[in-house]
């Protein structure tokens, strides 16, 4: 770039004169533009960033969503778990369970299995699951807090032997143990005033069935 000549005459103002001062000439070879760099302007990197998301966003490949379907229930086999304490609700989880598979078509045998408590779910989920013959396992119980003292340890192990079921298995392990403050809630979801949990765990079964048929089989 060609070189930048400054001239220009000063004066030093005094408080009874104007005295002239020399003139100073400042010349350079050369003169560079000195450009700040992105990285230290806050502005300039927020809204780099974003041009670089955009950037990323318009080449990434189609999104593809996965999910279950309850309308292709035929060909899955499922196994019911049934806790035998609260049998009088249990049993009507049960019949809710049965009804819905037979409403959405399931053809293959549906294998029921009674166990002592809501403790006991877990374990023979996993086992039955590590069979290889089911899709998915329902697990079914109602832990009633006036019953038992210790409900919160209930609970906790019902749910968390359940989830470790299914994670062991790598067979869906669904949970359908009710957990109520007295007998008429329990009675009220077991086919009652608020539906029948029951059903809704063997509507998730078949979904989940399906999920992992169609899209997760490995």
């Amino acid at each position: 770039m060609s070189s930048f000549v400054a001239s220009q005459s000063c004066f030093l103002t005094t408080s009874s004169n104007i005295l002239p001062l020399k003139p100073i000439f400042l010349q350079q070879s050369s003169t560079f533009l000195r450009f700040s760099s992105p990285s230290s302007v806050p502005g300039l990197v927020h809204a780099a960033t974003e041009k670089k998301n955009r950037a990323s966003f318009a080449v990434t490949n189609a999104v593809r969503e996965l999910e279950g379907y309850v309308t292709k229930a035929q060909n899955f086999r499922f196994a019911i778990v049934v806790a035998r304490f609260n049998e009088f609700v249990t049993r009507r989880l049960m019949e809710g369970a049965l009804d819905t598979f037979k409403k959405y078509s399931v053809t293959e045998d549906i294998d029921v299995v009674w166990v002592p408590g809501a403790y006991e779910l877990g374990i023979t989920a996993q086992a039955l699951g590590k069979s290889g013959k089911y899709h998915a396992i329902v697990c079914l119980g109602a832990v009633v807090k006036g019953d038992t003292s210790h409900y919160d340890a209930v609970v906790n192990s019902a749910s968390s032997g359940i989830l470790t079921a299914g994670l062991n298995s790598g067979v869906p392990c669904i949970f359908g143990v009710l957990t109520c403050d007295d007998m008429d809630q329990a009675i009220n979801r077991a086919g009652g005033k608020v539906g029948n949990k029951g059903s809704e765990a063997a509507l998730t079964a078949i979904e989940m069935a399906s999920l992992f048929e169609h899209h997760l089989k490995a």
